[in-house]
């Protein structure tokens, strides 16, 4: 079954710690700042409570885009944990790079509270670059079907 790429909507699911940039898509959405609705926010205490099956999870379950979103690095809550959670998801990822899932399904980003506008664009900027990469059938083999 091949799907159209203009017809394509893709599920990213979106990883965001609870002090900075969940704050951040609060401030897009008050401020009526535009991002799909393909983009499901699931709300962290902090980026490195993000264990790296839980992005697996995600693709075996039918994301297509997975974006982890922290504070600033030295602007952490916990002091430390987004340092934590960029050395595990670089490791992550050149796993993800072993086992054929494309470079560009997998995304780290550091968003404060104050930037709502940088949220907005990083959700629309990740969602056009999974839409360009089309549906995730890399990982579609571990999936369950009905």
């Amino acid at each position: 079954m091949s799907v159209n790429k203009e017809d394509f909507r893709p599920v990213i699911v979106a990883f965001c710690c609870n002090w900075c940039s969940y704050a951040g898509a609060d401030l897009a959405g008050s401020s009526r700042l535009a991002y799909p609705a393909d983009v499901k926010i699931i709300r962290v205490p902090c980026s490195c409570r993000v264990n790296p099956m839980f992005i697996l999870r995600a693709f075996e379950k039918g994301a297509d885009g997975v974006i982890l979103c922290g504070c600033h690095p030295g602007d952490c809550h916990y002091s430390t944990g987004n340092y934590y959670a960029r050395r595990r998801m670089t490791m992550l990822f050149s796993m993800l790079d072993f086992i054929g899932v494309e470079n560009g399904r997998t995304r780290v980003e550091w968003v404060s509270a104050a930037e709502g506008v940088k949220f907005s664009e990083t959700m629309n900027s990740f969602v056009e670059k999974i839409r360009s990469l089309g549906p995730n059938v890399r990982l579609g083999d571990i999936r369950c079907k009905n």
